[in-house]
């Protein structure tokens, strides 16, 4: 095993937030592409099919709680604790040795999450206060999907400055804190002490080998494995493993240049990048976006649930997160966004009402025992996706540029 007494100089290999951007923004157009996939077999002559692939028992029971797995199961559970794993990776590398190692630079990306996951929540349960059952559902227009949103930015090339991309991935890694947060505390019917013991323990010894500057990434790989397995019995949603083993790879600060090719962290992002944004959220789009259109009409659009996910992402998403920059901008809490003007900053606060991988994810969560309310939670997020996505679009594609010299985000007054 190799440990940082024995490493030797490295070249730094390419930057892991480029590496990043690049395969989120690729993979966001992937995602694209799969969910109208998705929707298009759903409701063609292949429906009962693609129904039925989901659903088959396709495997072992893993667990007493979840039952026999089935392609959805392994996908939900399984195949997205390693898109978890990546997003804690992202997290701690940002905390560590990237764009959140200070407080200054944490201040407007945690106030801008932090309101943009509270308003759209007020306004889902005001919309929905009068209908018994869906207060669960609280949590789904709370989410970012920074694969989506990095892919609208993408299309828009040079025209969406680099501060608004750093500020939304930034912004997106937070919300993907609070939302793991969210499905542990909240979406957790019942606990096995025992299971979870387990996993605290491997927890535990994943820590030492860390502090003891152990470096081999496939003993890590077997014990998140491990990890994911107890934190599966234990209750807890199987993909918070993803987050809590990110927590324990060991990472090499590499100051002014955020890489190194000797981090064990770098190099399992670098690892894990193509995987997660060509297959595994690509494929979850698949599995998940997959709603019957059947009898659609303007009633079932406009039913509270729909309507109350859709109203959340694109109404309190752009309210919280604009809100909230504006407000820190004006009292002088936290620095305006270099090179952007305001209309391009509100665009990038509607590009954050784009919930879809996570908004999904927690829909299932919020209605485990009624499939007919997770069928109009996906109506919900699919409009109010979509909503955003172009809204966001166009107000970035048409937003005058600033001129170079001028302050970014000036205040007009």
């Amino acid at each position: 095993m190799q440990s940082r007494g024995t490493q030797k100089t490295t070249p730094h290999a390419r930057s892991a937030l480029r590496s990043f951007l690049d395969s989120e923004a690729a993979g966001g157009v992937c995602l694209m592409i799969a969910a109208g996939l998705a929707i298009l077999v759903a409701n063609g002559p292949f429906g009962e099919s693609y129904q039925h692939w989901l659903h088959a028992p396709l495997g072992p029971v893993l667990s007493d709680r979840i039952g026999p797995m089935t392609a959805h199961l392994w996908i939900n559970d399984g195949l997205m604790a390693v898109f978890f794993l990546l997003v804690g990776l992202e997290i701690k590398r940002e905390f560590v040795d990237g764009q959140l190692t200070s407080w200054s630079q944490r201040r407007l990306p945690f106030v801008a999450a932090a309101a943009g996951m509270f308003v759209p929540a007020i306004l889902y349960l005001l919309v929905t206060a009068g209908t018994p059952g869906l207060k669960t559902g609280w949590a789904i227009p709370a989410a970012t999907d920074i694969a989506f949103a990095i892919g609208v930015l993408a299309l828009l090339g040079r025209r969406a400055p680099t501060s608004l991309k750093l500020f939304l991935t930034t912004v997106a890694i937070v919300d993907d804190m609070g939302a793991v947060a969210i499905i542990a505390l909240a979406y957790t019917a019942s606990i096995d002490t025992l299971a979870l013991g387990a996993a605290a323990a491997i927890l535990a010894v994943m820590y030492l080998l860390s502090k003891s500057g152990v470096t081999t990434l496939w003993l890590y790989a077997l014990l998140a494995l491990a990890l994911w397995y107890a934190v599966l019995l234990s209750g807890v949603h199987a993909t918070v493993a993803g987050v809590l083993a990110a927590a324990m790879i060991p990472v090499v600060k590499t100051p002014g240049a955020p890489d190194s090719a000797l981090s064990p962290l770098h190099r399992l992002e670098h690892i894990l990048l193509p995987y997660v944004a060509f297959l595994i959220v690509p494929l979850f789009g698949f599995a998940n976006a997959g709603v019957s259109l059947a009898g659609m009409d303007l009633a079932r659009l406009l039913a509270p649930l729909p309507l109350g996910i859709a109203a959340g992402l694109f109404l309190g998403k752009q309210m919280g997160v604009f809100g909230a920059i504006w407000l820190a901008a004006r009292t002088g809490f936290a620095e305006s966004l270099p090179g952007a003007t305001w209309l391009q900053v509100y665009g990038v606060a509607l590009l954050c009402g784009i919930g879809f991988t996570m908004s999904l994810f927690i829909g299932a969560l919020a209605f485990p025992a009624r499939p007919e309310l997770i069928e109009e939670a996906k109506i919900g997020v699919l409009l109010g996706s979509i909503a955003s996505a172009l809204a966001g679009f166009l107000v970035l594609r048409f937003a005058p540029r600033p001129h170079p010299a001028a302050e970014a985000c000036r205040d007009s007054d």
